[in-house]
């Protein structure tokens, strides 16, 4: 076999520092292959850095194979990626315990399907058939955290959803898909994001959903979430009986009793800011 590409070692600096999450998802895809061509843009830029390398075989295929310096690319990638999924997770947990203690049944990782209104048509009843329920969309939302109050009141369940960002990319990719969005809405009283503090301003986050930020000291409510009524749908509360609510601790048992038919009880945090 003979090796078509040798990039030069001083453009790989400059090329690697330009390559982003489609080059590194199509690395790990030539990684877990057999390494076929796709002769796009893409593996231009992959080859010119240095993580691919073309390969000639004796019957004249040809394929690519990934270099020491893309194997390198990848494990820091594997490495960031690890990190961010565990400082997301414990900013899940963090926010769990914290409506646990807020007197709340508390539920991680739903599937819940949630109704969005149909799209309207460009014709003179536009109007009405968006609000024909016989057209309504379905939209799948997995809230990091949604919770209700613990009370035999269904009025007073009062459903909230929490999505949790730790990074700006994965805020940003969530605020141009509107519909995930509109999921949770349709789905809970009130909606809120949770940001690591830095990756994003509360101004850039739409005013249909509060915004609390995170840090080592704790979560800091920076807007308040809108409050709507809105009784938990009955496919919900299947959902909800299929699956394992978040077991409570004892300082979250102890808050159970307290107020839970009072449907002006503050279901976030007591204050401004909270211990973890």
């Amino acid at each position: 076999m003979a090796d078509l590409a040798a990039p030069a070692a001083s453009a790989a600096p400059a090329a690697l520092c330009a390559l982003g999450r489609p080059h590194h998802r199509r690395l790990r895809e030539v990684w877990r292959s057999a390494g076929w061509p796709c002769q796009d843009m893409l593996e231009v830029e992959l080859l010119a850095a240095g993580c691919l390398s073309r390969e000639r075989h004796a019957d004249g295929r040809e394929t690519l194979r990934v270099t020491d310096a893309g194997v390198q690319l990848l494990a820091a990638t594997l490495q960031r990626n690890r990190a961010a999924r565990d400082a997301h997770e414990a900013l899940v947990a963090r926010v769990a315990t914290d409506m646990q203690r807020a007197g709340r049944i508390v539920w991680r990782g739903l599937s819940l399907r949630a109704p969005l209104p149909a799209l309207p048509d460009a014709d003179a009843n536009a109007d009405a058939n968006a609000d024909d329920p016989l057209r309504t969309r379905w939209a799948m939302a997995m809230p990091d955290v949604y919770s209700i109050r613990h009370t035999t009141v269904e009025d007073y369940a009062h459903p909230v959803a929490h999505e949790i960002k730790v990074r700006r990319a994965d805020l940003l990719s969530d605020l141009r898909r509107p519909d995930k969005g509109a999921a949770y809405l349709a789905l809970s009283s009130q909606c809120w994001y949770v940001l690591a503090r830095g990756i994003a301003e509360p101004e850039e986050v739409p005013p249909e959903y509060g915004v609390m930020l995170a840090d080592a000291q704790g979560l800091e409510v920076a807007r308040a979430a809108p409050q709507r009524p809105l009784r938990v749908p009955f496919a919900v509360w299947m959902a909800l009986a299929r699956a394992d609510a978040e077991r409570s601790d004892d300082a979250a048992q102890a808050a159970l009793g307290a107020d839970a038919h009072n449907p002006g009880d503050l279901i976030c945090v007591a204050s401004s800011r909270t211990s973890p």
